[in-house]
């Protein structure tokens, strides 16, 4: 996500969201001052994180979100923030 997306509460709120929709994966801030989504779980719950992420929690602004899609690796038991 690109925007106003760190120091608005964006990786915790992330974390909140796909906890609720069962997905597993993490959410970090990159150097460049974007954050980074990683996440897996079913489609339908995929799809609604995405459509959340393109508006994220009230602080934020975000202008861009790109998405990948890639096959799920199996390394995630849960949904945290990583640094």
């Amino acid at each position: 996500m690109y925007g106003r997306v760190q120091g608005v509460g964006f990786r915790y709120s992330t974390v909140q969201r796909a906890q609720a929709l069962k997905l597993a994966g993490y959410v970090r801030n990159r150097p460049d001052g974007s954050v980074e989504v990683w996440a897996e779980g079913a489609d339908p719950a995929l799809d609604s994180l995405y459509a959340w992420l393109r508006r994220g929690p009230s602080m934020a602004r975000v202008d861009r979100v790109d998405r990948d899609d890639f096959a799920p690796t199996g390394n995630y038991r849960g949904f945290s923030v990583t640094y």
